[in-house]
């Protein structure tokens, strides 16, 4: 018999959890975006959540809109360990495919389509996920084409890191 109660202690440490799959340092990093999502502080990013988030950032957006971006994230409601489970598969060591890189980078224009506010976009890189030091942004800033108006050419940006733009 304790062998048997080894093999199954053997079993239930084999299971994985979400949380196993990233250091401690990312899931601070992914708590603390979700918390700035969190508008109403319910647990959950909802529509409204996202709604306010875009507002705050000036990019508009319309409640289907949002409603598109709640049902393609996760069929359950947007938890936390939802979020993490999404960015598992996500990084799973698969490449993003174009479709996602295009949406994530056109997510920092503004109301006006093809350019990125740099001053936002320098903050925004020293922010969120891995949190680019000053020279680093300086590296990455040096390598945008600006518009004559000085913003960043979102079209021009994703065309170094895509093999399509539309």
């Amino acid at each position: 018999m304790p062998a048997a109660k080894g093999k199954k202690k053997a079993a239930k440490k084999s299971e994985s959890c979400i949380f196993d799959k990233f250091s401690q340092k990312q899931i601070a990093e992914f708590k603390e975006g979700f918390l700035v999502m969190d508008k109403d502080k319910d647990g959950l990013i909802s529509e409204s959540d996202l709604a306010a988030v875009f507002a705050e950032i000036g990019r508009p957006g319309t409640a289907s809109d949002f409603s598109q971006m709640v049902a393609d994230a996760a069929p359950n409601p947007m938890s936390l360990t939802v979020l993490l489970n999404m960015f598992a598969s996500k990084s799973s060591g698969e490449q993003d495919d174009d479709d996602a890189i295009i949406a994530a980078f056109r997510s920092f224009e503004g109301s006006d389509a093809g350019k990125i506010d740099p001053d936002q976009f320098k903050t925004m890189l020293q922010a969120f996920g891995d949190k680019l030091t000053d020279q680093e942004v300086v590296d990455v800033m040096g390598i945008m084409e600006l518009t004559d108006d000085g913003q960043i050419n979102s079209d021009a940006l994703l065309g170094m890191l895509v093999a399509k733009t539309d």
